[in-house]
Order: C-alpha cells, then structure tokens, then sequence
C-alpha cells in the first residue's frame, strides 16, 4: 500500500460513519434538491443541509462546493483535515474549509445482485451554477454519462484479469474489482493516477493496480478476459488546448481503430474487449462497412450505433463541454472545427458500443458480425443482452443443415406477443412479437411463425413443429421446413428463442 492508503481508509470510515452514502445523501437532499444538483445547481440543496450534522457537512463541501466552518469540517472528519489539506483535498483558511476536490458517493447497482457503493474521487464538478466551466488539460473527469453508459455496457462475469484502459478516476476499475481477481488501471495522465490509486485505497480494493502509460503499451505481452475502455474518442482537429480525458491527439476516428485492431491480440479466448466510442460517418462509405474493415476476423463483433450527430451539433455539443460556449473566440473555434470536418469528408459522427469477443484458434467457420444501428430504448444494464448475443452465436454454430431441425428450443420468457387488426375481425392483420427485455426488439411475424414461437417450450423439436404447422395449415412440409430455416436462425440471433 502506498503512503497515501492509511489517509484513504481513515477518510473512508469518516464517510460511512456519517452515513455519506448515495442513498444518504438522496435521503437528506430530497427529491427536488437532489435532481436540481443532477442539473448542476445548487441552491435547493444549500437550503436543506444548514443543520451542521457531519452529514450534511460533507454534501455541503465535497457536493455542494461550498465552504464550511472549521469546527464542523473537523467534527465530520475528524483529525483529518490537515492531512487532507496536505495531499491538496482540502484547503483551510482561519475559519472555514473548502473542497478542492470531488469526494462523492456512487450507487453501483448494476444488476439484481449487486447493491456495492462507491465514493469516487475526481476534480471538482465544473459549472455549478451557471458558473464558467472551463477546465484543465489534465482535469479528471468523475462520475459521467459516458462512465456509467460504459459500466452498464460491461459484463460481469466473473474473470482471471480485467484491463481499465484509459482509467481516468478509475470507476471501471472498481466496477471490474467486484469480479475479476486482478485489475489493470493504465493512463497516461498523472493526475488520473494518483485518484484511481487513491479511489481504490478509498473503496478497498487491493486487486486494482494502477499502471502509467499510452494505451496498451504498459501491458505488452499480457492478455486478458476482459477489456473495458470510454477512450477519449472525440474527434476534432489538432489544434488548441487538448483535454486529456477526452482528446487522444490522434487524428479523427484513430484512436478507436487502434484499440479494435490491437485488441484481440491481448483478450484470451472467449475474451471480450468493450468500447464506448465515436466514429466518423463519410458520405461514400456506409459506417458498418467502414468499421467492419477494422475487424481482423480473429473476433466474433457486435457494433451498436446509437446515436448520430450532425457536425454542427457535435462540434456545439463539445465546445459546451469545454466550456468555451462564453469564449471570445467560440466562434473562431466553431468555425475551424466545422472547416476541418469538411475537408476530411466527414457527414456525421456515430456513438456507440463495440463489443469484440475472441474466437479460439482452432474454431471452425467464420466470424459473426453483427453492425446495427439500434438508436432505441433498451433494458439497462445491456450487458446482460450483451452476453445473451454472444451464446446465441455459440447456439448458431451448432445448428447447422439438420441439427437446426433436431434442436429443442424454448421462447425466452419476456417475448410477448400482439395482434393488430379491426374490432371483431376473424384473423388479426398483423402479429408482432416484442421482446419487454434487453434490446426489446420487435418483429413482425405470419401465422407460421408466430406459431412455431408460441409452441417452442422445449419438448418438440424445430423440425416436429414445422411439420405438424405444415400439416394444419395444408403447406408441404418439406417447403416448410425450408422456407423457414433461416427465420428460425434469425429468431435465435435476435434473442426471440433460445436453446432449451
């Protein structure tokens, strides 16, 4: 343990000895204050915590932003103060303590079995109160909507060793200490590394280790079960202050190519490597044919588009993150911005999930890709549905020619199904199953198909459906069994059926 490891674990029996919890905090701010400090203002909340309890103390410091006295800043931490101020957490004048960094309480709940909590430290929270956010180039982003798109993105299987590429805070790290027996944290900021060390410490993590170093070089000649990475994937020009958090300093999409290329050659086999990422969308090029061509065929791949940008609500939407929205030169930046999106081609950005899992040497057949655009809501977390794609592709491989025919499969359990037609029609005009979980998708079905999911509980096998539908319904069987093969494969590629 680092010297700094006795400081985090006192720091933390002072956090939970105030109850400074994610649902302690809730509990104290209320509904209304606790959703005005989601949009980053702060008065409500000031108005409910001016009773001085350690409680509410910490929320008006480390939350809030707001100073507070001497006496209950070390009521709430006590003999801890000074040491805080010491490693620049804290700052202390005659009569009143400040924050000066983001000390806060996160609710992992990412699945029905997991209730952990987190306090993550990070920089302070920048515009509160309509206040200039501008920050640092080596600012450490906390808790976001991309770091908890990304923990909702990733499996959770239980595994060997895990990489947190680009860890920044660290809040995968922790995510991924809860079920991998060894941590690998990497950055090149310095700042990031000593808070994703300090945040283990913090929540007693002792699988964490946090490595210095650009991407993958710092575990060269290592491989894991799983890589999870939110890398700076903004796409800008080389120009102006770089946020190191958010800008890699490659050109364009480059970054992101990099990692899906170099990646299976660190993932074990069945490993999975997971990415949130933007990429660049060229008028003459499809984007899923474009990303396809990274794709070395040594991983099966599921590539999720979830939302596209024009260039002009891109370049406001980062610009605004920058804080440069009050900027004199806001114009001048957005303008160059734009012109360099022209002059590379560039029609739009993609946001999304990639997910590559790495197929054994000795597999038979070819890789499956899956590229969509899927801009809808979904279950979260994904993760789950994630997983689900990876062992319908396994089910898939073994059901070739007549051992698709042979299979027993059942409908999974959330799959409904809805009739559309006039009030008092005979047959319905339409059938739709719809999934209520995971991707919730939907698909139109005829009345063979529609019947063979609803009479898929495991017991019949495929072909002994069809054939009796083939026998209700007065169609040739062996017609039947053709004609529905590949439905049946999509039905399980979907997620509708699976193997009983």
């Amino acid at each position: 343990m680092t010297d700094r490891a006795p400081l985090a674990l006192a720091l933390r029996d002072a956090l939970a000895a105030a109850d400074y919890t994610y649902d302690g905090v809730a509990g104290l701010l209320g509904p209304i204050a606790h959703n005005a400090l989601s949009r980053n203002e702060t008065a409500p909340g000031l108005r409910r915590t001016t009773g001085g309890t350690p409680l509410e103390t910490l929320t008006r410091l480390f939350l809030l932003q707001a100073t507070v006295p001497v006496d209950e800043a070390e009521k709430a931490l006590p003999d801890l103060v000074d040491r805080l101020c010491v490693e620049g957490i804290l700052e202390r004048s005659l009569s009143e303590v400040a924050a000066r960094i983001d000390v806060r309480p996160y609710g992992a709940h990412l699945d029905e079995d997991s209730d952990r909590d987190f306090w993550v430290v990070s920089d302070l929270t920048p515009g509160l109160d309509g206040t200039p956010n501008k920050v640092g180039a080596n600012h450490v982003l906390g808790i976001s909507s991309a770091s908890t798109s990304l923990a909702q993105l990733t499996l959770r299987h239980p595994v060997q060793a895990a990489l947190d590429l680009g860890t920044g805070c660290g809040v995968q790290a922790l995510h991924l200490a809860g079920h991998a027996e060894r941590v690998v944290a990497t950055d090149v900021n310095k700042r990031a590394l000593w808070i994703a060390e300090f945040n283990a410490h913090l929540n007693q993590t002792p699988n964490v280790q946090v490595v210095d170093g650009s991407f993958f070089e710092p575990v060269e000649g290592e491989t894991f079960d799983l890589i999870a990475t939110n890398p700076p994937f903004v796409i800008s020009p080389a120009t102006g202050e770089r946020l190191v958090y958010r800008d890699s300093g490659l050109p364009g999409d480059r970054v992101v190519e990099d990692i899906v290329r170099k990646a299976p050659a660190l993932l074990n086999d069945g490993g999975w490597c997971q990415v949130l990422a933007n990429w660049i969308i060229r008028a003459d090029t499809p984007w899923d044919e474009r990303l396809a061509g990274w794709l070395d065929g040594t991983c099966d791949a599921f590539v999720v588009q979830r939302e596209v940008l024009d260039p002009a609500s891109y370049v406001e939407l980062w610009l605004k993150d920058a804080g440069l929205q009050s900027a004199q030169d806001y114009l001048h930046r957005y303008d160059t911005w734009l012109a360099w999106f022209e002059e590379q081609g560039i029609e739009a950005v993609g946001f999304g999930w990639i997910n590559l899992r790495k197929r054994p040497a000795d597999a038979a057949g070819e890789p499956t890709y899956r590229l969509e655009e899927w801009p809808y809501d979904v279950e979260q977390p994904i993760a789950p549905a994630i997983g689900a794609w990876g062992d319908a592709v396994d089910a898939l491989a073994t059901l070739d020619g007549d051992a698709l025919f042979a299979a027993r499969l059942q409908t999974r359990e959330d799959v409904q199904q809805e009739t559309v037609g006039a009030p008092g029609a005979e047959d319905p005009h339409s059938v739709v199953l719809r999934q209520q979980r995971g991707f919730r998708r939907a698909r139109k079905a005829d009345t063979v198909e529609a019947a063979l999911v609803g009479a898929c509980d495991g017991e019949l096998t495929v072909g002994q459906i069809l054939d009796a539908l083939a026998e209700l319904l007065e169609l040739d069987a062996v017609e039947t069994r053709a004609g529905y093969a590949e439905k049946v494969r999509e039905l399980v590629a979907e997620g509708f059926l699976e193997l009983a």
